[in-house]
């Protein structure tokens, strides 16, 4: 009876010392002694029985998120929010009841102030350019807060701030594979803006992300889904373009700038593009020939630069191309002239009507190429693009006029090229 008795007063003991050791460490809390309630409450759980104490896990959280958020010790802790949370965890996964008292006394404040830390953390991480750090903070606040929706704590939400700057610091930190999921998690929740900013360029990433990827059935998805929640935006159009100029099918290429120039009536530039890549093709030999519907091609291609032309009027490169095309129509019958050979009177016709169709089509150019003149010599210091527009304009109005026999104007454009690079 008496060494039973006796174990029975050793283990009782023991209880008593542990609970006096955890009443220190929350007396050393309270006092901000910190380091010391530290060691206290560490004491307390490297002993094995003391493994299963509900207060002893919940006082280690508390004290290492003190640790954490004060500026002279954080650095000798610099896991205490990680370590703080798995404390925590483990404070909840003993109370078997699920009532946890502790923390309902405290109103949930250690899991918000480790949400909290986390995030403050991130940002002041981000900020000074330690993005992997910034990563690591921002994923234990989305960590933290996705904890307390589990537990019905709070409302089940997505913390668009920490998801969006998990991912941008994923971004700076070159991981574009973990960038990729946390922007996906964005776009694909519907989100457009975040603190009054747009989302644009999130969708715009995800689309360039998946198109280097080779997946296009992703490409293809984020595509649709920037161009339904941004409409406006011209990011869309010119990936569709692109995307049907690198498939080879010129049908599905016009058919998207069908789709545009409808979507957007008045952009001379789509018009612009659209034209000249419809004569592009149309002239196009490679092959050996033209295309056999060349004429209509040409034709269309017409149309839509003379639509940009009156969307606006100022814009050299527009008269350029539509000169450029009566001009080569103009070559084109020449050289069918020079190949009828022969004085039959039929042959002698057939060469005197082409030359004065190709006649008529080098007037038709004149008027553009002057316009070019019009609209750029009168500028002073000129882009080089429009340099070389005003040089080629000059250049095909000096060949014509030599065609047509006409020296005194062939001469005039001639002293124009020479002095363009000392104008302009």
């Amino acid at each position: 009876m008496k060494q039973i008795f006796l174990i029975a007063i050793l283990i009782g003991a023991g209880v008593g010392l542990s609970a006096q050791s955890i009443d220190k460490a929350k007396d050393l809390l309270k006092a901000n002694k910190l380091a010391d309630a530290k060691t206290e409450i560490d004491k307390v759980l490297a002993v094995d029985k003391n493994q299963k104490m509900q207060e002893a896990w919940y006082y280690k959280a508390k004290i290492y998120i003190a640790i954490a958020g004060n500026e002279q010790l954080k650095a000798t802790v610099p896991d205490a929010y990680g370590q703080s949370f798995d404390a925590l965890k483990k404070y909840l996964e003993l109370d078997d009841k699920k009532i946890y008292l502790l923390l309902m006394q405290d109103q949930y404040k250690p899991i918000n102030d480790i949400y909290q830390g986390y995030f403050q953390r991130g940002a002041a991480n981000y900020n000074t350019g330690k993005y992997t750090e910034a990563l690591s903070d921002f994923k234990g606040a989305l960590n933290a807060i996705g904890y307390m929706g589990d537990k019905g704590w709070i409302k089940k939400m997505l913390d668009t701030t920490s998801i969006l700057y998990a991912g941008i610091s994923a971004e700076k930190a070159n991981n574009r594979d973990e960038a990729a999921f946390y922007y996906k998690e964005l776009v694909d929740s519907g989100v457009t803006k975040i603190n009054g900013s747009e989302m644009t360029e999130i969708y715009k990433w995800l689309v360039d992300y998946y198109d280097k990827k080779g997946d296009k059935a992703n490409e293809s998805k984020y595509l649709a889904m920037g161009k339904a929640k941004y409409p406006k935006d011209l990011f869309w159009f010119e990936t569709e373009l692109d995307n049907a100029r690198k498939s080879g099918n010129k049908d599905d290429l016009f058919a998207k700038y069908e789709e545009i120039t409808t979507a957007m009536p008045d952009s001379s530039i789509y018009f612009f593009n659209y034209g000249l890549e419809l004569y592009q093709y149309a002239s196009d030999t490679s092959s050996g020939k033209r295309p056999a519907n060349a004429d209509d091609l040409i034709a269309k291609a017409q149309k839509k630069l003379s639509r940009s032309l009156e969307l606006k009027p100022d814009y050299p490169n527009s008269a350029l191309v539509l000169g450029q095309i009566s001009y080569n129509a103009g070559v084109d019958l020449q050289q069918q002239a020079k190949a009828i050979k022969g004085p039959k009177p039929e042959d002698v016709k057939k060469r005197t009507d082409l030359r004065a169709a190709a006649n008529k089509k080098f007037d038709e150019a004149i008027p553009y190429f002057e316009k070019v003149d019009q609209d750029l010599s009168a500028k002073g210091k000129l882009k080089m693009q429009d340099k070389q527009a005003l040089k080629d304009a000059y250049d095909l109005l000096i060949t014509i006029y030599e065609t047509k026999g006409q020296k005194d104007k062939a001469t005039a454009y001639t002293d124009k090229f020479n002095n363009v690079d000392k104008t302009h």
